[in-house]
């Protein structure tokens, strides 16, 4: 049931993840946001999201590092990854699910695609 599924957006566009975020609340998600991928690990392990929409071009750390060290953290190997991301060639997806991503979006997206991949992501796995 995605009523109390938790979702971690992660996007250094603040525009993408409000967005996101207000999609997402509109379904019945809890949310918290983040800006980079230091802030996300911080946050998987405060918020133990169930999802996290992850973009891969980011300061820092990228999001195929941080997806990386999330299936790496302890007790967090089956958080459900969806890379979000303007990076869309298949060598671009081929990483992105070579390195944890459970689904690969690209960007612009479609809002509902997006929701009702999340909704599936949370319900099927």
């Amino acid at each position: 049931m995605t009523m109390n599924s938790k979702v971690l957006i992660v996007d250094d566009e603040p525009n993408i993840v409000l967005a996101i975020d207000f999609l997402l609340k509109q379904k019945g998600f809890q949310t918290e946001k983040a800006y980079n991928g230091k802030e996300a690990l911080e946050k998987v392990k405060s918020f133990q999201p169930d999802v996290v929409v992850l973009d891969v071009m980011m300061p820092e750390m990228n999001g195929i590092d941080t997806a990386r060290q999330i299936r790496m953290t302890r007790g967090f190997s089956n958080v459900q990854i969806v890379f979000l991301t303007a990076k869309g060639t298949t060598k671009d997806k081929m990483e992105g699910y070579s390195n944890g991503g459970d689904l690969y979006l690209t960007k612009p997206f479609d809002n509902t695609e997006l929701v009702t991949a999340i909704e599936e992501i949370t319900i099927y796995g």
